[in-house]
């Protein structure tokens, strides 16, 4: 099972948070259950290619 991580808070009554490799693109939910189902919906459409020039986060190794 593949794994991505992610940032989440909570804002009053919202919980909003982010893919950790897309953080441009923050969603929100009414509980972390909710949260987690539109960060999955979100990770469909980056990965898929149905955002077009998606910004990304990597590592780059110095050595």
């Amino acid at each position: 099972m593949e794994k991505v991580r992610f940032i989440f808070w909570q804002d009053e009554d919202a919980w909003l948070g982010h893919l950790e490799e897309y953080p441009d693109y923050i969603t929100q939910g009414e509980t972390l259950e909710d949260l987690k189902a539109h960060l999955l919906d979100l990770h469909k459409d980056l990965s898929g290619g149905h955002i077009p020039c998606a910004r990304r986060v990597a590592e780059l190794d110095l050595s």
